[in-house]
């Protein structure tokens, strides 16, 4: 059998050729720790069983060699182990050339010809870049709440559903291990708010037009697949704004795997 995993820092997805799956937490290759790793990994081979012939495994910020003894987990499975920005490629290209862009907490690009990523634009992180995304979305609407450039009807909703106050919002920020994570989620919110605030609109369209301009153009014109939750929320709004700038589509999963078991199944 095949096993296809794709792992981010917060949950990891197994899926077998059978179709069985599971769902995990998530773990990051660099930071987490080696007792937890062994956990999720115990967890992910008690709940597969054995039979495991082939390993393609998927992950954020894959660099130098992978903290895994495969062999202890599924016994004589040959693995290969691929950023997550060559399995969005994959699911969303398969073995044509394109352009591939995961939008969801953070932003991340590539072109690929059929087999292998040939061009990539550094994302820069939500500080940096990261253009289009969720964490950016978030970021831009509280610099906003800060200077009271928020319209008062958004703000009084935002303080319905969140700790708005300076020190606690601020905290989040930069005290916490996870303030991408922590500012992309005002994005539902903000998404809530995208057909009646005409604030909203332009907050949301400048971060995507941001993206095409500041990101995208630097590819040459190929079809562009999408892959992430963000990404596929705002399907619409993504093609609307992307006809402005000559973008052509191909296809909008809110998860890799799909794709993936199609590349690889």
């Amino acid at each position: 059998m095949k096993l296809i995993v794709d792992c981010g820092a917060t949950k990891a997805e197994w899926l077998l050729s059978s179709g069985k799956n599971l769902r995990t937490a998530g773990f990051n290759l660099q930071q987490t720790p080696p007792e937890q790793l062994e956990a999720v990994l115990r967890e992910a081979s008690s709940g597969l069983g054995p039979g495991v012939r082939e390993v393609y495994f998927y992950a954020a910020g894959l660099v130098g060699d992978v903290p895994i003894d495969w062999d202890k987990w599924f016994p004589g499975a040959r693995v290969e182990c691929s950023s997550d920005m060559l399995g969005a490629a994959r699911a969303v290209c398969g073995t044509q050339q394109g352009l591939a862009a995961i939008i969801g907490t953070g932003a991340n690009t590539c072109q690929y010809n059929g087999s292998a990523i040939v061009h990539k634009v550094n994302c820069g992180g939500f500080i940096l870049g990261d253009e289009g995304s969720a964490a950016v979305l978030g970021k831009l609407f509280l610099a906003d709440y800060f200077r009271g450039l928020v319209p008062p009807d958004v703000a009084t909703a935002f303080e319905a559903h969140f700790p708005a106050d300076y020190p606690t919002l601020v905290r989040n920020v930069y005290a916490t291990p996870g303030p991408a994570r922590y500012l992309g989620g005002f994005a539902p919110f903000l998404m809530q708010h995208y057909a009646a605030s005409e604030y909203v609109r332009g907050l949301v369209d400048g971060n995507f037009r941001r993206f095409f301009e500041r990101v995208l153009s630097l590819y040459p014109s190929l079809p562009l697949g999408v892959v992430g939750g963000f990404g596929h929320a705002c399907e619409a709004i993504l093609r609307r704004l992307g006809a402005e700038y000559g973008v052509r589509f191909s296809r909008f999963l809110r998860s890799p795997m799909e794709g993936l078991a199609v590349y690889h199944f």
